[in-house]
């Protein structure tokens, strides 16, 4: 439901003398616009003015426009006064979204166990060990900062249903607007229906989350491994070096000074995470960029 049809709605809701406003101003609209002095005969100052407040009139070329005659004759409609926005299904995890999600799981303990971290490092290095030898080790970060950026932005997009996300975010935005609008008008008898369907609508919160995690799960599983290769290369909490060169390389950085990979620059936070993440921000920020990819849902 758009925002003019939704606003259209609520006005009607508040005060049933708006529905004829409405109809009158509708009737009255040549080519679109209608001016004050068309109406003023039928309606109040008050009523024009709501109708203007809540842009469901904006500024036209003579004198103030119609938003959308369609959306607001849709908002006229006789409604059971309940929430506008209809509940979107929640979106179902397959089995290879569970297998997924329990391979993560797994992976996490290869930051506790040594035989395991020491296997799935050993299996990256095979494709990732090779760049070591031929470009420095920020080069290799910048290139596992750029693949996880890519893939990150493209399962998000691809996984995560925006207009779900947004319907969930419409929901709860009209539940919100029109508790307000009861307490305005000081109607109990509302506010405690709108009360019973807040407490409904939690489980919006429940499938919002479920949206968002699903593509967390294959980032992480995805990602896991290359970060549990990079700790095994400079070494993991103070356990031996893969590659002890690589380790004691010493760099300059800004307000740190000299440093190597394996330094505490913000805490624990050593030097190679920093720069990982710096470029990780930095690389998926482009590729959103470049693909024309939105991640945040719009709304209607």
């Amino acid at each position: 439901m758009s925002k003019v049809e939704r606003r259209v709605r609520s006005l009607v809701r508040e005060d049933g003398e708006m529905r004829d406003a409405i109809q009158v101003v509708l009737d009255s609209a040549s080519g679109g616009e209608v001016r004050w002095v068309d109406v003023r005969d039928e309606i109040t100052s008050g009523q024009w003015g709501r109708l203007i407040e809540k842009e469901i009139l904006v500024d036209g070329d003579e004198g103030f426009a119609l938003a959308d005659r369609e959306e607001i004759e849709a908002g006229m409609e006789d409604d059971s006064g309940g929430s506008d926005v209809e509940t979107p299904e929640t979106t179902s995890w397959s089995k290879w979204d569970k297998l997924a999600g329990l391979a993560t799981l797994g992976a996490f303990v290869g930051y506790a166990v040594g035989p395991v971290r020491d296997a799935v490092a050993g299996g990256i290095d095979v494709v990732l060990g090779p760049l070591l030898n031929l470009v420095p080790f920020y080069v290799v970060i910048m290139v596992v900062a750029l693949a996880t950026g890519l893939y990150s932005t493209l399962l998000r997009a691809g996984l995560m249903d925006m207009e779900k996300m947004s319907a969930y975010q419409e929901r709860m935005k009209d539940i919100q607007e029109r508790r307000k609008e009861a307490e305005e008008r000081d109607d109990d008898e509302a506010l405690d229906e709108i009360q019973e369907e807040q407490m409904e609508a939690m489980g919006d919160q429940l499938g919002m989350f479920k949206e968002q995690f699903r593509p967390m799960v294959w980032i992480m599983f995805l990602t896991i491994p290359a970060f549990l290769w990079m700790y095994w290369v400079i070494g993991y909490r103070g356990s031996t070096s893969a590659y002890p060169d690589i380790a004691a390389q010493e760099l300059v950085v800004p307000l740190a000074g000299s440093v190597t990979w394996d330094t505490g620059i913000v805490g624990p936070i050593q030097m190679w995470i920093l720069w990982y993440f710096l470029c990780s921000m930095a690389f998926t920020q482009l590729v959103q960029k470049s693909l024309n990819i939105e991640m945040s849902p719009s709304s209607s």
